[in-house]
């Protein structure tokens, strides 16, 4: 009998208002298997994470964990899963200690297996120097790791990250990968949602595109950069005064965000031909070059192409920006500590409506 998929997402419909948030989104995740969930803001990311954690009816569609409906087996659901949300859900007059040993116990761990699990992950995240300092002291980064240590109490089957590096500098996001990474190795499966191409490239072994409430694109980076197709032919200009003219010389050459380059996508079997009567040109017309070379498009290039200029990002409402802050309100407002608060709670748990919690003291209320 094949084994079921770690997440199995079917037609999965959500409305804000007059926000389509979900408009019949459909993803399969196998177990042990990391999924880059990629899009702009307001495109629905987060809001599909809270639909499959739990802290979010959809309106249509079905969801299912490990097989479980996250509607009906709610309580189920919450024993498999961790969540880290956008937002670090860390007491700050508590210790960093005192925090895991909290959510320790609200997972019915005893006295002893919260203090114990709690040392364990301290040391995992190198955070062990810093135990017993209270979590306001600590940097975004150190934060960061607090949060996701504590999404790992319980060793869970499926691991939901969202944008879990948002707001951390490079050092603080290559530890994070590298946890990252080590969970993998152990065989936990991740839903990793993130803005970052670089990110999905690193961490992902899939890619699921989604774009106003719908997957429009899956596969491998390499995958992805084929649906594109070609090569692009970089060129670095000695004056960024040359790009005008070098992109009225060369049939297809576009403008890039750099004054001094121009990219020119070209036709992956002639390549090297193009290549050289692209030099040949600029030569011949007294540009100078810098460096010139072949490569294929990027991650970047590709999440262009599929999703289009960044003013249609709130198309889908007519609001524009306004419907990335619908979305980034509404996710905001079930931090990830209410969903390891829920998952603790088991059988008696209900499962909450979209209503958002903003003030600091009601959601420690709400996770104690």
């Amino acid at each position: 009998m094949p084994a079921l998929p770690a997440v199995q997402v079917t037609d999965v419909r959500k409305r804000f208002g007059d926000t389509e948030a979900l408009s019949g989104v459909g993803l399969e995740v196998a177990e042990g298997e990391v999924v880059g969930l990629l899009g702009p803001n307001g495109a629905g990311k987060t809001t599909l994470v809270r639909v499959l954690a739990t802290l979010l009816p959809p309106d249509s569609g079905t969801a299912r964990i490990f097989g479980l409906d996250v509607v009906r087996q709610a309580a189920e659901v919450r024993r498999t899963i961790g969540l880290t949300g956008q937002y670090a859900a860390v007491d700050e007059l508590l210790t960093g200690r005192e925090n895991l040993r909290m959510f320790g116990e609200l997972f019915h761990l005893s006295g002893r297996q919260a203090r114990r699990r709690a040392d364990e992950l301290l040391e995992r995240f190198d955070l062990g120097h810093a135990a017993d300092r209270a979590a306001r002291t600590y940097s975004g980064g150190m934060r960061r790791r607090l949060d996701l240590a504590s999404s790992l109490l319980v060793r869970p089957r499926l691991l939901f990250l969202d944008e879990p590096t948002t707001g951390l500098d490079p050092r603080s996001r290559n530890a994070i990968w590298d946890v990252t990474r080590e969970l993998v190795a152990e065989g936990t499966t991740l839903l990793l949602t993130t803005q970052y191409l670089e990110e999905a490239d690193q961490l992902a072994d899939r890619i699921a595109v989604i774009d106003h409430g719908t997957i429009i694109a899956e596969g491998t980076g390499d995958d992805l950069k084929d649906r594109v197709g070609g090569q692009v032919i970089d060129i670095a200009l000695a004056a960024a005064a040359d790009a005008t003219a070098a992109c009225a010389l060369v049939d297809g050459a576009e403008a890039t965000d750099d004054p001094r380059r121009v990219r020119v996508p070209v036709d992956a079997d002639d390549a090297l031909g193009a290549l050289s009567r692209v030099s040949g040109a600029l030569a011949g017309a007294g540009i100078s070059v810098r460096d010139v070379g072949l490569r294929r498009p990027t991650l970047d290039e590709v999440f262009l192409d599929l999703t289009g200029p960044a003013s249609t990002a709130g198309a889908r409402t007519g609001n524009g920006d306004d419907a990335e802050v619908a979305e980034d309100t509404d996710a905001a407002g079930e931090p990830a500590g209410v969903g390891r608060a829920a998952n603790a709670a088991g059988d008696d748990a209900e499962v909450p409506d979209s209503t958002h919690v903003d003030d600091e003291d009601e959601r420690r209320q709400e996770v104690a």
